[in-house]
């Protein structure tokens, strides 16, 4: 899979550190590059600044708007060392380990467990969290940087579901490996979801379920835009996904699981990138009024039409 084409984008929320860690992240990663930065103006959060990145070849966007959501491990990011891919891959992990480390905390030490010779959890300096492991080279490839969503308090369980549901809801999807928990891994119950791993739109996921008692859930601070091509490609998944209507606002939505996904127009990166900035705040002044996006009311703000 080539950036180029990737439809599901990770999209994370900071206070205002936004680029800062954009930059920090290019500085950690093989492959990776800040690829631009703009300024939305005059918003709900003030003046607010994007910054669109690569980790590992896989495209990444960050705004700073404010301390409204507080990042936490619900989702986190696999980053996958294969010793088939690179004979230093143990050495590189723990060469990233040490960086994301700084100023950070470990959620699990870095170590060897019953599933890997070599993983670590941890939340970065800025609140991102991310789960370095040595993979299995016999196992079937899987890209660097994966997206994981962990299934705790009351949408404990839903894992399963959840992959399924998404999986009818996107079009192009595969299903990966699924493993359960085995009876006696009290209070994580038996056939709930250890460890599954599915992809949309060459987007691969992993999914897991913990009954432990975390004081965390999904929020806002980590959402997944959708970019369409056509009306009818943002009124379906706006019409699938969409659970919470209170949570609906500027192309945001709330799907049943409680995660937020951004349903966006492709073209609006141009728009924001290449506008004038007369041409950009129109088209923020308009998107600001909408709850699901109006392709044509946006190009014809840009257009001042």
């Amino acid at each position: 899979m080539t950036s180029e084409n990737q439809i599901i984008v990770p999209h994370i929320w900071y206070d205002k550190e936004a680029i800062a860690a954009a930059h920090f992240y290019a500085s950690v990663f093989p492959e990776s590059r800040v690829t631009s930065v703009t300024t939305l103006r005059d918003t709900p959060s003030g003046d607010c600044d994007q910054v669109s990145f690569e980790i590992w070849g896989q495209k990444f966007m960050g705004i700073s708007a404010g301390p409204y959501f507080k990042l936490n491990p619900s989702i986190s990011f696999f980053a996958n060392f294969d010793p088939s891919r690179d004979k230093d891959a143990a050495q590189q992990l723990d060469e990233i380990w040490d960086k994301l480390s700084e100023g950070g905390t470990a959620l699990m030490p870095l170590g060897e467990y019953p599933f890997s010779k070599r993983y670590g959890w941890l939340q970065d300096r800025y609140g991102v969290s991310w789960q370095l492991i040595l993979t299995n080279p016999e196992g079937e490839e899987r890209p660097s940087i994966i997206p994981s969503l962990l299934f705790v308090g009351d949408q404990c369980g839903k894992a399963e579901e959840a992959m399924t549901f998404y999986q009818s809801v996107f079009h192009n999807t595969r299903q990966g490996l699924v493993t359960r928990y085995p009876a006696g891994m009290e209070p994580d119950q038996e056939g709930t979801v250890m460890f599954a791993d599915f992809m949309l739109e060459n987007l691969w996921f992993t999914v897991m379920d913990s009954a432990h008692n975390h004081q965390f859930s999904f929020n806002e601070a980590i959402s997944f835009m959708v970019k369409c091509d056509t009306q009818e490609e943002i009124d379906h998944y706006w019409d699938k996904l969409s659970a919470v209507p209170e949570a609906e606002q500027c192309g945001w939505l709330k799907d049943k699981f409680g995660i937020s996904w951004q349903i966006v127009p492709a073209g609006m990166d141009e728009m924001m990138k290449q506008g004038t900035p007369e041409q950009r705040a129109r088209v923020t002044k308009a998107f600001l009024a909408m709850k699901k996006f109006n392709l044509a009311a946006l190009r014809q703000a840009y257009e001042g039409e």
